[in-house]
C-alpha cells in the first residue's frame, strides 16, 4: 500500500465539519415564512425552558450563582430569538443584496456577528446583574406527596434607612421564618407577627449584588416558601 493508498483511508475531517457548519448555516439564513415562524418558535421554546429550569433549581440551591446566567440567557432569548428571525436577519439579507454604499454593505455582511455579539452581552450583563422581571420564585414545595398552596403569603420588602424591613400578608402555616445571606443566617422570627428586619451591611454579595433569601417553615423545620431579594429591587421606605 502506497503513501497516497494510506491517506486516502483517513476521513476528510475538516470538509465533513465545513459540510455542517453550512448546513447550519443555511438554516440559520433560512428566510422563507415557514423557517422564520419555526426557527422562532424552536428559540421561544429553549428560551423558556431555560429561565423557568434555571429559576426553579435556583430556588432548591441559591449557591449556585451561575443558574442566573441560565436564567438570563433564556429570558433574553424569548425576545432575542424572534426578533432575529423576522426583523435583523430579513433587513440584512435584503441589504446584503442591494447595498451599495461601503458601510451599509460591510454592515450587512457583519449583521450576524453584530447581533450575536450584542446578544451575548446583554446575558452576561443580566447574569451578572439580575433584574426584577428575571427572577421567578419556586418556592412551593411538597410535604408527604401533597402540595401546600395555601401557604403563599405576599412579601413586603423595603429599605429604610440602613434597614431592611420584611413584612408577610398573610402568616397562617408558618412555624417561624429564617433570614440567610450568602452563607450567613442574619435573623430568625419563632412568633408572630413575622417582621423580619436586618442591617443592608449584613448582606453579602451573590453574583455582584447584594441579596437575602427569606425561608417560611414549618413545625419540623421543612421550607415551605423560599423567597430571594436582591437590594436593588427594593424600593426605599
Amino acid at each position: 500500500m502506497t503513501s497516497d493508498d494510506s491517506a486516502s483511508l483517513v476521513p476528510p475531517v475538516r470538509p465533513t465539519v465545513r459540510r455542517y457548519w453550512n448546513d447550519i448555516l443555511s438554516i440559520y439564513y433560512a428566510n422563507t415564512p415557514i423557517w422564520r415562524v419555526l426557527k422562532s418558535f424552536g428559540l421561544l421554546f429553549i428560551g423558556f425552558f431555560c429561565w423557568s429550569a434555571g429559576a426553579l433549581l435556583l430556588s432548591y440551591r441559591p449557591d449556585w450563582t451561575f443558574l442566573y446566567y441560565v436564567m438570563a440567557y433564556g429570558f433574553v432569548l424569548i425576545l432575542w430569538g424572534p426578533l432575529t428571525h423576522f426583523v435583523i436577519l430579513p433587513i440584512a439579507i435584503r441589504l446584503r443584496r442591494s447595498a451599495e454604499h461601503p458601510i451599509t454593505r460591510t454592515f450587512a455582511n457583519k449583521a450576524s456577528k453584530i447581533n450575536l455579539t450584542v446578544f451575548f452581552t446583554i446575558v452576561i450583563i443580566l447574569g451578572t446583574a439580575p433584574i426584577s422581571p428575571m427572577l421567578l420564585d419556586f418556592g412551593t414545595i411538597f410535604e408527604d406527596g401533597e402540595r401546600q398552596p395555601d401557604v403563599n403569603p405576599d412579601v413586603d420588602c423595603v429599605v429604610l434607612d440602613d434597614l431592611v424591613q420584611c413584612s408577610l400578608s398573610n402568616e397562617a402555616g408558618i412555624d417561624h421564618i429564617v433570614v440567610t445571606s450568602g452563607d450567613r443566617t442574619l435573623e430568625r422570627i419563632d412568633e408572630p407577627p413575622y417582621t423580619v428586619e436586618f442591617a443592608v451591611g449584613d448582606l453579602e454579595e451573590v453574583v455582584g449584588q447584594k441579596q437575602f433569601v427569606l425561608e417560611l417553615r414549618d413545625e419540623n423545620g421543612e421550607t415551605i416558601r423560599r423567597y430571594t431579594r436582591s437590594l436593588s429591587m427594593l424600593d426605599e421606605a
